[in-house]
């Protein structure tokens, strides 16, 4: 059996990759593909992704003991993968998981065949998103946007989806590299 792969999506705060990657996995029977959730230290009434909520010290614990098979920090938050996505992949699933693009570096060390994803929005689309779900103040809002303009995001496989437009473009796009078993698109979409 081919192993799967994992898909790694990554793009800036608020540019919708839980939309796109939520629209995907609504249309990716669990033989396609499986869609990793995170262990985040943010509790989970705080809005934003569906994730499994852990206590700093619960997260401390289990990577320890080595059942992360990615973490990573930012924002003051920790962020965490679990080693369940390795048996998956295995298994033959492509693996999605919603990453972190400061970890991509590490991330690809550890997944030679990793297929990085970025999702990019216009910087007036991610301006008005920012504002509308309120979670941060305008000079927070201008430092995401900086961040945005500054990380650039660079691998072999890099696959491009602008989701300025209709979540249905991206979300489509995302969901043909799900299923695919061949290699990456190559071609921004």
């Amino acid at each position: 059996m081919e192993e799967g792969k994992l898909i790694y999506v990554v793009g800036p705060s608020g540019c919708g990759k839980d939309s796109v990657m939520g629209f995907a996995r609504k249309r990716c029977p669990g033989f396609d593909a499986a869609f990793a959730h995170r262990y985040i230290t943010r509790p989970a009434d705080a809005g934003g992704e569906n994730h499994v909520f852990l206590q700093p010290d619960e997260f401390k614990a289990r990577l320890e003991r080595g059942l992360f098979a990615l973490d990573w920090d930012s924002h003051g938050l920790r962020y965490g993968v679990g080693r369940e996505i390795d048996a998956w992949m295995a298994s033959g699933l492509n693996v999605v998981v919603n990453g972190s693009r400061a970890f991509l570096p590490e991330a690809a060390r550890r997944y030679p065949s990793l297929v990085p994803v970025l999702i990019r929005v216009d910087a007036s689309i991610l301006r008005q998103r920012l504002l509308a779900r309120g979670r941060e103040s305008e000079a927070e809002i201008e430092r995401r946007l900086e961040r945005a303009r500054a990380f650039a995001v660079s691998h072999p496989n890099l696959v491009e989806l602008d989701n300025s437009g209709e979540l249905s473009s991206a979300g489509n796009a995302l969901l043909a590299l799900v299923r695919s078993r061949r290699g990456p698109l190559k071609k921004a979409v």
